[in-house]
C-alpha cells in the first residue's frame, strides 16, 4: 500500500497508466457476429479467418474459401457519481468492425497433409470514451485574486485500436493442426483531461488544462503466434497458443504550460513498450454438425514494461512490477444449427488488472483522507452475448449483440506545481494554476451495448 501511495505521489499521468493496461496490452477483439456472438471463444474450433485472434491453427480446419465482413455499432454509457450527483454519459460508434478472408489449398499427395491454408484478418474497435464527473460547492480552491468552488472534472479519450494478421494453417490427417500469424497492430488516441472551477464572486466558471495535455498518440506494434488444435477423438478437441509481446512505438504530441525556459508551447516524445507475453488453451466439444461448445482460457505471462530513457519509464516499470497483475480472461461460447439457422451464444470474464491501491483523497465535504480502492481506474470486466444467423449455402448473413459491463473508482485533480517541467502536474488556465495534494475519487459504471451485422461468401 505505502508503495501505491508513494507512486501516486510522483509525475505520471493516471490516463498513462490506464492506457498501458487497457489499449496497449489489450488486444482488439472484435471478430465476425459469429465469432462476437460466442464471445469470441473458437480456440479449439476454427474453421476461419477470425482463428488469427485467438489460435492461428483454427486456420487449418478450413476446407473452403471465405471472406466476410462486419459492421460495429458500438454503444458505451458511462455513469459517474461523486459529492451525491451522477452525470451520464452515452455516444454511438458505427464503423468497420472486422474483414477476414481464408484461401484453401488442398494438397493432393499421398502423404498425411490435406491442407495449407492461407489467412487475413482485420479487426477495429472504438477508444473513445468520456467520464464526466460532479463537482461539490464544498471544496474550495483559494488563489491569489479570487477564491472557487469545485465545479466538476472531464477526462475525454477519442481515437481507435486496430490489428491486422496474416497467418498459414497446416491440416495433417484432420485430427491435427498447425498455425502461425504475425500481427501488426496500430493505435490513434487524443486525449482530454480538463478541471472546472466556479467563481464564489461572480459565479464564472473558468477551465484548467492538467500540464501535458491535450495530448495526441499515434502509435504502432507488432506480435507473432504460433497454435496447435488436436482431435482427441471426433468429439473432442484442444488447443494451445502462445502470442509473443506486441512491440509499441508510441508517438505523442502535448501541450505544456508555463515552463520557465518556453512558457506555453507543443512538445513531442517518443516511448518503446513492451506488452504482455500471453498464452491461451482451449477445449471444445462438437456433438455433432448441429451443435458445438468452445472453451478459451487466456493468461497474460508477464508486465508491460517501458524502455527506460528518463526517469518516468523507471517509475512506470516500478509501478507495473510492484501492482500489476497477470490478466486472465475466460471465454464460453455454443452455435446450435438448425437446419440453414443458427443460433449462438457466449460469456466472457477479464479480471482486474491492478492490485489494491491507496490515494490520498479529498472528500465531498472538503475533508482529506487516505483510502485504499481494489478497482483502481480498471476493474472486472463481464461479457454476455447472443446471435443468429442464416445459411444460404453460398452466401450467409449473421447478426450479434454483446451486453459488456464494469464498474471502477475514477481518480482525478491531483496536479502539483512543482516548478520542474518534469515533474509538474499541476491545471492550467490561461491566467491561474490550479494545485492540488488529493485526489478526487468517482464511482464509474460503464455499459456497453455492440451490435454487429456480418456478410460472408464461401467459395
Amino acid at each position: 500500500m505505502s508503495i501505491s501511495a508513494a507512486f501516486f505521489a510522483q509525475a505520471q499521468d493516471v490516463s498513462i497508466l490506464r492506457n498501458t493496461a487497457d489499449v496497449y496490452s489489450s488486444t482488439p477483439m472484435v471478430g465476425s457476429s459469429k465469432f462476437n456472438a460466442m464471445a469470441g471463444a473458437n480456440g479449439a474450433l476454427g474453421g476461419d479467418a477470425n482463428s488469427l485472434l485467438t489460435n492461428p491453427a483454427g486456420l487449418g480446419v478450413a476446407i473452403s474459401g471465405e471472406v466476410s465482413g462486419t459492421l460495429s455499432i458500438a454503444g458505451n454509457k458511462n455513469k459517474s457519481t461523486w459529492a451525491g450527483s451522477t452525470i451520464d454519459y452515452s455516444k454511438t460508434n458505427t464503423d468497420l468492425g472486422n474483414v477476414g478472408g481464408v484461401i484453401a489449398f488442398p494438397l493432393m499427395s499421398e502423404s498425411g497433409w490435406k491442407f495449407i491454408n492461407i489467412g487475413i484478418n482485420f479487426s477495429n474497435q472504438s477508444l473513445d470514451n468520456y467520464i464526466e464527473s460532479p463537482g461539490s460547492s464544498d471544496v474550495i480552491k483559494d488563489f491569489t485574486d479570487k477564491s472557487a468552488s469545485f465545479a466538476g472534472h472531464a477526462y475525454n479519450r477519442y481515437g481507435n485500436l486496430s490489428k491486422t494478421s496474416f497467418g498459414v494453417g497446416a491440416n495433417y490427417n484432420h485430427s491435427l493442426y498447425l498455425g502461425a500469424g504475425i500481427n501488426f497492430f496500430n493505435a490513434s488516441i487524443d486525449q482530454y483531461d480538463t478541471a472546472a472551477f466556479k467563481s464564489l464572486s461572480d459565479g464564472s466558471i473558468e477551465y484548467f488544462d492538467r500540464q501535458n495535455t491535450p495530448m495526441f498518440e499515434r502509435s504502432s506494434g507488432f506480435s507473432a503466434t504460433v497454435g496447435v488444435i488436436g482431435k482427441l477423438s471426433p468429439n473432442f478437441r484442444i488447443g494451445g497458443a502462445i502470442e509473443t509481446p506486441t512491440f509499441w512505438r508510441i508517438d505523442r504530441d502535448y501541450n505544456f504550460y508555463n515552463d520557465p525556459d518556453y512558457g506555453d508551447g507543443t512538445g513531442t516524445e517518443s516511448r518503446d513498450l513492451t506488452t504482455p507475453l500471453k498464452a491461451t488453451v482451449s477445449a471444445a466439444f462438437v456433438a455433432s454438425k448441429n451443435f458445438s461448445l468452445n472453451v478459451d482460457y487466456t493468461l497474460g505471462l508477464t508486465r508491460p514494461k517501458y524502455k527506460v530513457i528518463t526517469g518516468a519509464e523507471t517509475e512506470l516499470n516500478n509501478f507495473f512490477k510492484d501492482n500489476y497483475k497477470n490478466v486472465s480472461e475466460v471465454r464460453i461460447g455454443a452455435e446450435y444449427r438448425v437446419k440453414q439457422f443458427r443460433l449462438r451464444g457466449g460469456y466472457s470474464y477479464v479480471s482486474n488488472p491492478f492490485d489494491a491501491l491507496t490515494v490520498s483523497q479529498v472528500n465531498p465535504d472538503a475533508s482529506t483522507s487516505d483510502k485504499s480502492y481494489n478497482d483502481m481506474m480498471l476493474n472486472n470486466r463481464n461479457l454476455a452475448s447472443f446471435g443468429i444467423g442464416y445459411d444460404f449455402r453460398s452466401f450467409y448473413i449473421d447478426a450479434s449483440y454483446q451486453y459488456v459491463t464494469s464498474t471502477y473508482s475514477n481518480p482525478f485533480l491531483r496536479g502539483i506545481n512543482t516548478g520542474d517541467p518534469a515533474t509538474d502536474t499541476a491545471y492550467y488556465s490561461a491566467n491561474r494554476i490550479m494545485s492540488s495534494d488529493y485526489f478526487a475519487v468517482s464511482e464509474v459504471k460503464n455499459n456497453r451495448n455492440n451490435f454487429f451485422i456480418t456478410l460472408g461468401w464461401k467459395f
